[in-house]
């Protein structure tokens, strides 16, 4: 049972725990959770990769990173998680230049934007959040399934949310091209499909040694709220006070980035989790399958393994016609 929760930062998660000749993979690598994880892993001696679409602030961040922690192995790599063309080549790329990766962390995203389209014309927030990461993480899986054998245990490890309990994946219509777009029905979707590519990802990988998750890192205030104005910020919180007190329960406050962490850096590294996937975290332990708690557990159509295998079917055919 973990011994870690909500105020657990990831340096105490990783404190025992040596990364040494691991090679993290890590979107969005270069601001809020994503540099904190690769910071803290890069502190425990893993070679980290920081992948994103500013090879400007993904450079200044490894610098930083480097410094701060004495590790050299610090490298960056262009991802713009908005356009299939790109993503294929980041993947040649990687293959090219990485042997293996042992800890792949699907980490960037983008939170209830206004309405956008990806290069190929996917709806910003499933394209980008979901679609990207799919598309990435089949570019990527030569190189963690290097990883596996042995001692190694190569893990996948997708950013979602509690935005999940907005709402299910809309199979019908995830681009919202027949009915009016909502910003924030858009992210619940993108989110549960954070968590069904690791439910199918788990499906796929297990008997490889390979396994997936997915974690709510907790409410964070990060440049992923960059596109809430005050008054969204304040109707979400009323919203979230709201849902917690109609359930008689405490809502959840606010972590600070370090915590915000930890739960990423505990499912990619913890042994309390060797040899299953395709789970859920939150605050450094699974959460339960709770269709009715406002501040906590996961949705049974975010686990569903029907529901996980639609959602990949409906990728392949979406990401092949981009």
């Amino acid at each position: 049972m973990s011994t870690y929760g909500f105020e657990s930062t990831a340096d105490e998660v990783l404190s025992d725990i040596d990364l040494s000749g691991k090679t993290a993979f890590i979107t969005g690598g270069y601001s809020g959770l994503g540099k904190e994880t690769a910071r803290a892993m890069a502190a425990r001696g893993a070679h980290v990769i920081i992948a994103g679409r500013d090879m400007d602030k993904a450079d200044a961040a490894a610098a930083e990173i480097r410094e701060a922690t004495g590790n050299e192995s610090i490298e960056t790599i262009e991802c713009d998680l908005g356009s299939q063309q790109q993503l294929k080549a980041c993947g040649a790329e990687a293959r090219e230049r990485l042997c293996k990766i042992d800890l792949l962390i699907n980490n960037a995203g983008v939170m209830a934007c206004p309405y956008a389209e990806t290069a190929d014309g996917f709806e910003m927030q499933f394209g980008t959040n979901h679609l990207g990461h799919f598309t990435l993480t089949n570019e990527l899986l030569p190189l963690v399934e290097n990883a596996a054998g042995g001692d190694s245990h190569p893990r996948i490890v997708n950013l979602s949310s509690r935005g999940h309990h907005f709402a299910p994946v809309n199979m019908d219509d995830p681009n919202f091209d027949n009915r009016d777009y909502e910003k924030w029905q858009a992210y619940g979707h993108a989110k549960t499909a954070n968590i069904l590519h690791a439910v199918g990802l788990e499906k796929r990988l297990s008997d490889k040694g390979i396994h997936a998750y997915a974690v709510h890192p907790g409410g964070i205030m990060t440049n992923l709220s960059r596109h809430l104005t005050q008054d969204d910020m304040t109707a979400l919180r009323a919203r979230i006070k709201k849902r917690a007190e109609e359930a008689g329960e405490e809502p959840e406050g606010f972590k600070t980035i370090p915590q915000g962490a930890a739960t990423t850096c505990w499912v990619a590294t913890s042994d309390e989790l060797e040899g299953r996937g395709g789970l859920y975290a939150e605050n450094c332990h699974v959460a339960e399958v709770d269709d009715e708690n406002a501040v906590g557990g996961v949705r049974s159509y975010a686990v569903d393994e029907g529901n996980a295998e639609q959602l990949w079917q409906l990728s392949e055919t979406l990401v092949a016609q981009a």
